[in-house]
């Protein structure tokens, strides 16, 4: 047999079983990873759960911010307005 056309097909077959022996674990190990990756149907709930206590904060917080911007507003319109009537201060009397 004339060495010219056997190297060839013995380097091919040879790079073809290297390929394949190397695929076969990492498959292996990358199916058994997405198997591992699945959520249980009790973790979802929990997480479902804490996500709407999470929904509830945040409107609380939208609703205390609008009440500081509301109380920023009217601060900022009486001192725009300039107003000069304003009560006097009534003075301490010393305690005897």
């Amino acid at each position: 047999m004339n060495p010219e056309l056997w190297v060839p097909a013995v380097t091919t077959i040879a790079i073809v079983a290297i390929v394949a022996g190397t695929s076969y674990p990492l498959l292996k190990m990358w199916v058994q990873r997405s198997e591992q990756l699945s959520i249980p149907e009790g973790d979802l709930q929990e997480i479902r759960g804490r996500l709407g206590q999470l929904q509830q904060a945040v409107d609380t917080i939208a609703i205390e911010v609008e009440r500081l911007s509301e109380g920023q507003r009217f601060t900022t319109k009486l001192l725009a307005e300039g107003t000069t009537d304003i009560a006097p201060i009534p003075a301490k009397h010393a305690v005897e």
